[in-house]
């Protein structure tokens, strides 16, 4: 990644959307709007934009936007265009995400999955797989030479959660939260505990297989907002990266001025 960049970085997820300044390559200040407010993006990008040092002139610094939300992303666009002086790109439209891809052609391979595989790799350049943890959990696996296999998509958390209720008569509403025990003694524990360790050893049986699959061990990324109360205490979980989203939307951002460069 180009270690001058500046930028600022905004993820649109299906639940949330993600703002991440970077000064110089590195990440300076974070926040996060839940997408059900809305009226909340305005002060988001104005918080941002008060960040930047008195030396940097904010319409030299773009802003760079990814989403698997598109409904939320426009509207969010057009805040940022009346709120910010530097430049609006796309992520895929105007800037490509820098990572080799070997999924079916007709693939549909969302842009957050990308950007996480293709920050780590530019970290580690090893084999890794990408377990991002928010309203659904991807496993995905990217080998020794940065290509993007794909890799596993199910339910998040709270998700598995909210089904079990609103699909059931007698289950009720619960919020996710690290179990208390592995033996749940009420039906609220009962439910959390097969959504802790149902999703952690999901993980790590997958891992598994990508391993058996790739002939070598792979180090393990996990991000999202789940990340940190599923694999904060976990043995094969070997990084927690809560930005690696944003951090990925930088490669990308470094990559094409660096190729610009050439």
């Amino acid at each position: 990644m180009n270690a001058q960049v500046n930028l600022l970085a905004v993820s649109v997820g299906n639940t949330r959307t993600q703002f991440g300044l970077f000064l110089r390559g590195q990440v300076t200040h974070t926040a996060a709007v839940v997408n059900s407010e809305p009226g909340k993006f305005a002060a988001a990008v104005a918080e941002m934009a008060e960040r930047l040092p008195e030396d940097v002139d904010a319409a030299e610094v773009p802003v760079v936007l990814a989403s698997v939300n598109p409904a939320v992303a426009e509207k969010l666009a057009g805040v940022i265009s009346g709120a910010w002086t530097g430049s609006l790109l796309r992520v895929e439209e105007d800037l490509p995400i820098p990572i080799g891809r070997q999924v079916d052609h007709e693939a549909i391979v969302g842009q957050d999955r990308l950007l996480a595989a293709a920050a780590a790799y530019d970290v580690l350049r090893q084999a890794v797989v990408v377990v991002d943890a928010g309203t659904a959990i991807t496993i995905d696996f990217v080998d020794g030479a940065g290509t993007f296999h794909g890799g596993a998509i199910g339910p998040g958390a709270q998700l598995m959660l909210d089904s079990l209720h609103q699909r059931t008569a007698l289950l009720p509403e619960v919020k996710f939260a690290p179990p208390e025990e592995a033996i749940g003694h009420n039906t609220t524990q009962a439910m959390l505990t097969a959504t802790f360790h149902g999703l952690r050893g999901m993980v790590r049986e997958l891992v598994e297989q990508y391993a058996e699959v790739a002939g070598t061990f792979p180090l393990v990324v996990a991000t999202g907002g789940d990340a940190q109360v599923l694999f904060e205490h976990c043995d094969f979980v070997d990084r927690i990266v809560p930005e690696l989203t944003l951090r990925g939307i930088a490669v990308a951002l470094g990559a094409a001025e660096g190729a610009g460069e050439e």
